[in-house]
């Protein structure tokens, strides 16, 4: 089985081909990095335009790079949803055009599943696992109990890390995107100097809130004088911002094991997954976490942690095989929670 992945969901536009081995034949990313910057962050019309101009090119790049024809295709797969609309809509209909002239499967990718099942795509991991899903958009543990059985355990009543992350650094100027710089520069500075919230630490349950977090960071900046933060004040408070993220997602995470091991038989794994799984700090609490706790950590490659064809295609093998697919009306949407998959 052979499958080209469509991903659109946001400012990344990407396509893949994946076989049915768990080879990633070619895995093409064009990067709107240049057209946001200026504005500090995704600008959703901006990011459709880009898509438009670049998914005809994208999809070609993809097929060639893997060396075979579009004829030698047994499906496609594209994001569905939930992402930015406009950016979904062109990779949808990319994908449905091309479904609909070969006479071949199409599957609606649900953006948050293929990265719920990206290690499926990495590594040989049975069913059911733990999953953190983190991303700009997402924050949430989950129960990935099977292909389109999936509980949420917890997850944010707020802001997602992520758009913390982002928040912080548009905050203290660092530009975009904004969590690698967050995490580069709180690899030079030092934590304890600010003091910043860590919220919910030490309560029940797996939730998340991180607006406090992101609003203590805005009142530790207006304590300095109009343009007197210095490079180390603003690497000392990113510091600070991680190690209290860090915190959190260790806290959070014990609970969610406690809480996906009950009436649980078989052990298990912790994952991570998002695109804020390919931030080191996280990655490394999580493993020491799960290590505590006598579980597998498993974390797809950076590479794979940030939007990509890749997981779309590994979807579409995934489901295709299960004999899911989707009518070529299936209509894109802005926002698809996982739990509306669960069958």
């Amino acid at each position: 089985m052979i499958i080209l992945g469509i991903e659109t969901s946001c400012d990344e536009t990407a396509a893949a081909i994946v076989s049915g081995d768990k080879k990633i034949r070619s895995n093409v990313v064009y990067s709107q990095i240049e057209h946001h910057a200026p504005y500090g962050g995704v600008v959703p019309e901006i990011a459709a335009r880009a898509h438009m101009d670049a998914i005809d090119w994208v999809i070609r790049q993809a097929i060639e790079s893997a060396n075979i024809a579009f004829d030698q295709l047994d499906g496609v797969a594209a994001t569905c949803g939930p992402g930015l609309i406009g950016g979904v809509l062109v990779g949808a209909m990319a994908g449905k055009g091309i479904a609909a002239a070969l006479s071949l499967p199409f599957v609606a990718a649900n953006h948050l599943e293929a990265h719920a099942l990206t290690v499926r795509l990495t590594n040989n991991i049975e069913f059911p696992y733990l999953l953190l899903l983190v991303s700009g958009g997402h924050t949430q543990f989950v129960k990935v109990k099977g292909l389109a059985k999936y509980e949420l355990i917890g997850s944010t009543m707020d802001d997602a890390l992520g758009e913390a992350f982002d928040k912080t650094a548009k905050m203290l100027d660092l530009g975009f995107p904004g969590g690698p710089a967050v995490e580069k520069l709180a690899k030079r500075g030092s934590t304890g100097r600010f003091r910043l919230p860590r919220p919910l630490r030490g309560r029940s349950g797996a939730d998340f809130s991180f607006s406090g977090l992101k609003t203590a960071v805005r009142h530790q900046i207006e304590k300095f004088p109009p343009g007197k933060l210095s490079d180390n004040d603003k690497a000392d408070l990113c510091a600070e911002f991680q190690q209290a993220a860090v915190e959190v997602i260790r806290d959070r995470a014990v609970n969610a094991i406690e809480i996906f091991r009950e009436n649980q038989r078989t052990k298990g794994s912790l994952v991570v997954a998002g695109g804020v799984a390919a931030n080191s700090a996280i990655r490394r609490a999580l493993e020491e976490t799960a290590l505590e706790h006598g579980l597998p950590f498993i974390a797809p490659p950076v590479g794979l942690c940030t939007d990509n064809g890749a997981m779309i295609a590994w979807l579409g093998i995934e489901r295709l095989r299960m004999g899911l697919s989707d009518g070529l009306d299936f209509k894109p949407r802005p926002r698809w929670p996982l739990n509306e998959l669960s069958r």
